[in-house]
């Protein structure tokens, strides 16, 4: 069977809707989904709020499939009663999903003491606009939010960069081995297991395209420099959604 596969938005998804049990998915849907889209799980498979469609979560694509398993649409769903939309909603969680599976022991963080809202930063050492970040962390922190490092060497791994940004994790002291690389001041060659490579393919999985790529605590994600009052408002915004405060 071939795959057919519709770069649609679907404009609107009714709250008078019925939604489907959530352990009605049909066979069908399983199967084309994991035979179709590499190393997918069956158990990212969710009813979605518009009969006949069924939810894809595949790294940070969002995909709808009929119960057939013929066509698979990708767009995003919009509740207009609501004034929400739900594929976003679904991205967003993936996200979490994404940075929750990782140790914060193996991300460099910058902490207050009080810490209002937490943000989560894809770097690279090579990036200028990761060192214009990163000379504002101090602010940050005086503004109650915690920064947490992932590392995100843009030309891949392995590469001189991913290795530098290897020693960084690797040094004694990581913040301020990392404080100097963005100061220009150079890296010190360190070895050691590190989550260089792990943290470059959950920014793959989230879909990060540049650095720095700000992930905030309800999922949201913002790609590029952003002023340190702005991202302190959206922080703390972001983190009484995701806790309900």
């Amino acid at each position: 069977m071939k795959l057919k596969t519709y770069f649609v938005i679907v404009p609107a998804c009714l709250a008078m809707f019925p939604t489907h049990a959530a352990d009605s998915v049909p066979q069908a849907v399983i199967n084309t989904a994991t035979q179709y889209l590499p190393g997918f799980n069956s158990g990212r498979i969710e009813p979605s709020p518009i009969p006949g469609l069924y939810m894809l979560r595949y790294g940070p694509n969002i995909f709808y499939m009929s119960a057939d398993g013929r066509y698979i649409v990708r767009g995003d769903v919009i509740d207009i009663t609501e004034g929400s939309n739900l594929t976003e909603m679904a991205r967003k969680k993936a996200r979490i999903d994404s940075i929750i599976s990782l140790k914060e022991d193996d991300m460099i963080v910058f902490s207050p003491e009080i810490v209002d809202a937490t943000v989560t930063v894809f770097t690279d050492i090579t990036c200028p606009y990761c060192a214009k970040f990163h000379q504002e962390v101090p602010k940050l922190n005086e503004n109650g939010i915690k920064v947490r490092y992932l590392a995100y060497p843009r030309v891949g791994v392995p590469s001189p960069v991913a290795e530098d940004m290897a020693s960084i994790w690797c040094a004694d002291d990581r913040h301020q081995a990392l404080t100097d690389a963005k100061a220009g001041l150079g890296v010190e060659p360190e070895t050691c297991t590190n989550p260089v490579k792990e943290h470059y393919d959950a920014g793959n999985k989230v879909g990060v395209e540049g650095t720095p790529t700000i992930v905030l605590e309800d999922g949201t994600m913002l790609g590029g420099y952003v002023p340190y009052l702005r991202l302190a408002d959206a922080a703390r915004q972001a983190s009484k959604q995701y806790l309900g405060r």
